[in-house]
């Protein structure tokens, strides 16, 4: 398929994509232009592709829930922002699946992120954060949070889910880092690729030979009763894609929740006052504004679809800009403000359709836990470096921060 040609109105100025943002809660500033062009943008990635950039809350909600898009990731024109190895064509899970084949894989994993199961986690989320805490209050102001408390807590979880051993976070940590990484140079990728591939292939074996009480196990125990094949590829991908998903999401939310609080102290004040009505509102809010997820979403078109008088053409790359559905102004008022009370699921910041984030509940819980705990014991929180100097991962599918330093 040529790459579509489109009046000269319709590109953007930038000429490699993905763009820096302002700040951390701030769109890139080409993303204003963008909308006010149109909602559908041509923009060309480091890769040298050319791929329709589409903005605005009701395009990107209605495209989600398109049948005519495909998230398979061997398609050529699959747009990857970053150079990707051959592996990333191939190595993927229900992520990169369409229906049926991706409905029936997800639902295997599903029964281990419901509502009920992720409530009875309260418990152990809420001590794994009281040590987490403890180990940053030991080591003493200053401190950074980012790495005692942030990236601890989510893999702690993870691996349990997955049954995997939490003396072997420090390895899932580093890898997870070097896939999702817009940093990462694409031989730390394709090592980390494998060895995780490696470590997985093991864990595989053993939980097929014993299985246990965990949703690896509960997979392979699903997969045999319902009679449908599978592979020992298959339950590796569907690992990596939670270890990756449920680690590296919630680790930097935890870091940005608590910048972005700390940036806004009237909402921190209204949030400290009273934080069982408002933690539920606040966490809704904080995915919205932050919206770690704006580049998570690459498709291809199976057929020629039209939007606002462009033409996408059959097999051309989209990206669907979450950053700039949960800021339109014409579905949330102010959107720029860090506005807790607002509190609507309406966002798109755990994405839409089918493909709608798996382990949302558990996210959500995660940080409900995690953010009360922090303003709770250390009170008199501030960041211990200019928010300026914070280095942020510019570029990556899950956008975070490296380091958070902070003091009390």
């Amino acid at each position: 398929m040529s790459v579509p040609t489109v009046d000269a109105s319709t590109e953007t100025e930038q000429s490699v994509f993905p763009y820096k943002r302002a700040c951390p809660f701030s769109m890139p500033s080409e993303y204003g232009p963008m909308m006010q062009q149109g909602s559908i943008t041509k923009v060309t990635l480091i890769t040298g592709l050319q791929v329709w950039a589409v903005t605005g809350y009701e395009n990107i909600k209605q495209l989600l829930t398109d049948p005519r898009i495909s998230s398979s990731r061997k398609h050529d024109n699959f747009p990857f922002y970053f150079q990707a190895p051959p592996e990333f064509r191939t190595e993927t899970s229900f992520i990169g699946y369409d229906a049926p084949e991706h409905t029936t894989t997800r639902r295997k994993a599903a029964v281990t992120f419901t509502n009920r199961r992720v409530q009875q986690l309260r418990e152990k989320i809420a001590k794994n954060v009281d040590e987490r805490l403890d180990v940053m209050e030991a080591a003493g102001s200053p401190a950074d949070l980012h790495e005692i408390v942030s990236l601890p807590v989510p893999m702690t979880m993870i691996c349990e889910l997955l049954g995997v051993p939490y003396e072997d976070h420090d390895f899932f940590a580093t890898h997870g880092t070097n896939l999702l990484g817009g940093h990462s140079s694409q031989e730390q990728r394709q090592a980390a690729m494998v060895e995780v591939g490696r470590y997985l292939e093991k864990l595989v074996d053993l939980k097929e030979a014993e299985p246990g009480d965990d949703l690896l196990s509960r997979a392979i125990v699903a997969y045999r009763e319902s009679g449908e094949e599978y592979t020992k590829r298959d339950l590796v991908n569907l690992c990596r894609l939670l270890m990756n998903g449920g680690h590296e999401t919630t680790a930097n939310m935890i870091s940005l929740c608590t910048m972005a609080l700390l940036r806004n102290p009237a909402q921190l004040a209204a949030l400290r006052e009273d934080p069982e009505r408002l933690i539920g509102p606040a966490i809704e809010e904080l995915v919205r504004y932050i919206t770690i997820g704006d580049l998570a979403v690459p498709r291809v078109a199976l057929e020629d679809i039209e939007i606002d008088g462009v033409t996408i053409e059959k097999g051309d790359g989209l990206l669907c800009l979450l950053q700039t559905a949960n800021h339109d102004g014409t579905v949330f008022e102010q959107p720029e403000e860090l506005l807790l009370e607002r509190g609507t699921r309406r966002h798109l910041g755990f994405g839409h359709g089918a493909h709608y984030c798996i382990g949302a509940d558990l996210a959500r819980v995660e940080l409900e836990i995690a953010i009360v705990k922090i303003i709770e014991r250390f009170p008199t929180l501030e960041m211990a470096v200019p928010f300026e100097s914070i280095r942020t991962k510019e570029g990556s599918v899950v956008y975070g921060v490296w380091s958070l330093p902070v003091k009390w």
